[in-house]
């Protein structure tokens, strides 16, 4: 298992996400992410159905490869997709073309080729981690029988360093540490300073195992990465439901309190816990991944966290 940062970057944005950035836009975040410290990236061909690899991989071989930790996904194949009708992917929240369509694949075979054609739009010969992306939105059953056993394989031969699951289910994350042979985890959303269900199964499972954790989303949407969030902000998909809103008014209130922004805190709660190796922040702007490398370099005391404690808004 390579050893990761403590930050690391999502490239989900330079696939288009939620609105479209060009290449010289891509190539100045990634730019500012490097610069900023950031050494561990990750991507998947969901993101932007493969340019989020083609614009990482471009830039990342304008650097020393044992600088920095690769990691991207498993579980969907880029197809022709004969029933393009020239518009963009937006179902999937990505602007770009729908030339080629995801296709599920758990199989040894399909595992062995998405891995390959990654590997062919990055331009690199090998990626550190790969995680197998979102299987219960699929067939959890199906990728415990033969999705995970065809990582193994791979860590096995050598065709990557360590394997593990993305997802922000906790039922499919626990399931995934408890029946496979995984090095880490990638939890989405699901172990943040907001909201930690994952704290329930998913933690307690990789201290058992010893299973790395990457935590992602940990802005939950967007909405702790502003010291001042409006109501009307997204959550996810939709509207924030009133119990969280009031949650987060809650940890508002102490993070005033002692002085604290909130972005700060959300970036580094995961890292309390001794199962987190690593947090991974997204961005579409150069200054958004200077910010949140200045957000985890900010000292926090313990008082901020024990008050959040005694509150019951973090376990």
């Amino acid at each position: 298992m390579p050893a990761l940062p403590r930050l690391g970057y999502g490239a989900a944005n330079i696939g288009n996400l939620f609105r479209e950035v060009t290449d010289d836009q891509a190539w100045a975040i990634l730019d500012a992410a490097w610069e900023s410290g950031i050494r561990y990236y990750d991507t998947a061909p969901h993101y932007g159905l493969g340019l989020s690899e083609r614009r990482l991989g471009a830039f990342l071989r304008t650097k020393p490869r044992d600088e920095f930790v690769l990691s991207t996904k498993a579980g969907r194949l880029l197809r022709p997709n004969p029933d393009d009708d020239g518009g963009l992917d937006l179902a999937n929240d990505f602007h770009v073309p729908t030339t080629v369509r995801r296709e599920w694949d758990f199989s040894a075979d399909g595992i062995r080729a998405s891995l390959d054609e990654s590997l062919e739009r990055l331009g690199l010969d090998r990626v550190d981690i790969l995680y197998l992306h979102d299987p219960e939105r699929h067939d959890l059953q199906l990728a415990l029988r033969e999705g995970f056993p065809a990582l193994e394989q791979l860590r096995g031969d050598g065709a990557v360093a360590a394997i593990g699951i993305g997802s922000m289910v906790a039922d499919a994350l626990a399931a995934a540490v408890e029946q496979a042979d995984l090095d880490v985890i990638m939890i989405a959303g699901r172990y943040t300073l907001l909201e930690q269900p994952a704290a329930d199964a998913v933690l307690p499972a990789c201290h058992d195992r010893g299973t790395g954790v990457v935590a992602a989303s940990v802005f939950n949407s967007g909405l702790l990465a502003k010291e001042e969030p409006s109501r009307d902000d997204r959550y996810e998909y939709g509207r924030m439901p009133d119990a969280l809103w009031d949650r987060l008014q809650r940890l508002l209130a102490v993070c005033r309190a002692h002085g604290v922004a909130l972005p700060a805190a959300a970036v580094q709660f995961p890292l309390r816990d001794p199962a987190v190796r690593s947090v991974v922040v997204g961005g579409s702007r150069p200054e958004q991944l200077r910010r949140n490398a200045e957000l985890m370099e900010v000292g926090i005391p313990a008082g901020p966290w024990e008050d959040l404690a005694a509150e019951g808004l973090i376990r």
